[in-house]
């Protein structure tokens, strides 16, 4: 496994004894998984995912990435290169004069030498959909999509194995919340690796996750396939959790010409093959 938790508690020292996470255990592969991870604000998804990355180490249990512990007096940053973090509103981390500095400064603090830094640049420049005339640019002369784009290439720059997104889409309006899930969508299509997303857009779940954690009041409340919680209304209902945009649309056809359509449907084709299924 990538990323292992056993029996994981955390505690804010600022905040007393009062738990963040409460005796979690989780397996995650390093290829081939889309998680989501939801759940309400102050339910332990940001703490979750700081664990992963080791920014944070456990007040009790154990967590390990590529089997090495995340624990106070371990080295830490390879763990940091193998599994990457993009935080809400990257864009605000930019501080270099031009994009291509901005991207090289993660390779190069990792080892590279400048020059494979540069090609590197020249590299995921192209994949997160902006061109290499970009890279001479200062980042604060682009929009803020282009500068969010930039601040993701600086990450995946770093080569991880495992992505972390954390709420990528904030912010940003429709159009931009798809390309930007597109985009992360395309990385793992090519590359079969894991990526890791906190949200709070149901919308988002059932249209790119194939796998979904629940946490709830600081402990794993599900884990498990996404259309199987969806089929479960208690279930949703008892996690508070919002119904997505074509469920809501196809149980309203249910409830308003009284026909039986399957309500758990994620995407436009779904609903349409549904809908003129005969």
């Amino acid at each position: 496994m990538a990323i292992k938790f056993n029996n994981v508690s955390f505690a804010y020292p600022s905040i007393g004894t009062t738990l963040a996470l409460r005796e979690v255990n989780l397996d995650i592969s390093a290829e081939g998984e889309f998680i989501a991870v939801v759940g309400h604000t102050g339910s332990g998804k940001s703490t979750l995912i700081q664990h992963m990355n080791a920014l944070l180490t456990p007040s009790e249990g154990k967590v390990s990435v590529f089997d090495m512990p995340v624990a106070k007096g371990e080295k830490l940053t390879p763990i940091r290169k193998r599994v990457g973090m993009v935080f809400q509103f990257p864009e605000y981390q930019l501080f270099e004069e031009t994009v291509e500095k901005d991207i090289m400064f993660g390779p190069i603090n990792f080892g590279l030498s400048k020059e494979e830094a540069k090609a590197k640049a020249r590299e995921v420049i192209k994949t997160v959909g902006l061109e290499e005339e970009h890279l001479e640019r200062s980042p604060f002369n682009l929009s803020g999509g282009q500068m969010r784009r930039v601040a993701i290439a600086g990450i995946l720059a770093m080569e991880p194995e495992v992505l972390i997104l954390d709420e990528p889409t904030v912010g940003l309006d429709p159009q931009g919340q798809r390309e930007m899930m597109d985009l992360f969508m395309d990385i793992h299509k090519k590359t079969n690796q894991t990526i890791i997303l906190v949200t709070h857009n149901m919308d988002v779940v059932t249209e790119y996750a194939n796998r979904v954690i629940v946490l709830q009041n600081a402990r794993k409340a599900y884990d498990g396939k996404v259309r199987e919680l969806f089929r479960d209304r208690e279930l949703l209902k008892k996690y508070n959790l919002d119904i997505p945009a074509y469920m809501s649309i196809v149980a309203e056809i249910n409830k308003v010409m009284g026909t039986n359509y399957d309500e758990v449907l994620f995407n436009l084709d779904e609903v349409v093959s549904e809908l003129t299924e005969e």
